[in-house]
């Protein structure tokens, strides 16, 4: 949903004053999106909630940190996106926790896409941090390439770069585990 950049502003000016209706109203529009990235990112519905409840009180916590010189998503996908990859570090520095936690996405008469969806996000998880980002960021986001260097801290040319290099090694990972 397009937002008026004055209504965005004057929204962030309420949150920042403490009117936490007015972050819900902000962070509403966005909220399955920012999921969605988190999900990308973790590859675990779990674990997505979990970093997307972090993002949402990082958000509230630091939205006088929020400047108006990005969009207001920009600024919480950054956010989502931080708190989920700060799960999927940790997860690999705990890996038992995670040692009888299959994903459960079986739903009868689905099974066919679920599968594809499995590998999908375990291809995605096996890409390194910055073009998993990107990748996310860009595909499941709808970001620009702006956007995204905005989010990540560096030049359009690197996000170009770095998606087209995640984008081949998706391809590799998908090719060998069969998905195309």
């Amino acid at each position: 949903m397009a937002r008026d950049r004055s209504t965005e502003l004057d929204l962030a000016r309420r949150a920042r004053d403490g009117d936490a209706a007015a972050f819900r109203e902000l962070v509403e529009p966005h909220r399955d999106q920012i999921w969605a990235v988190c999900l990308s990112i973790t590859s675990h519905r779990q674990d997505a909630e979990d970093a997307l409840q972090d993002a949402l009180i990082a958000g509230w916590r630091n939205i006088a940190r929020f400047e108006g010189k990005s969009r207001f998503s920009t600024w919480m996908h950054r956010i989502a996106s931080n708190a989920a990859l700060m799960l999927v570090r940790k997860r690999r520095d705990y890996p038992e926790e995670d040692a009888g936690a299959e994903e459960t996405d079986n739903a009868p008469g689905i099974g066919e896409r679920v599968t594809t969806v499995a590998v999908v996000r375990s291809c995605l998880a096996q890409l390194p941090d910055e073009f998993r980002e990107a990748v996310v960021l860009r595909e499941y986001a709808d970001m620009s390439y702006q956007e995204i260097a905005e989010h990540q801290g560096v030049a359009v040319a690197t996000v170009k770069t770095r998606l087209n290099r995640g984008r081949a090694k998706l391809k590799e990972a998908l090719t060998a585990a069969g998905a195309i």
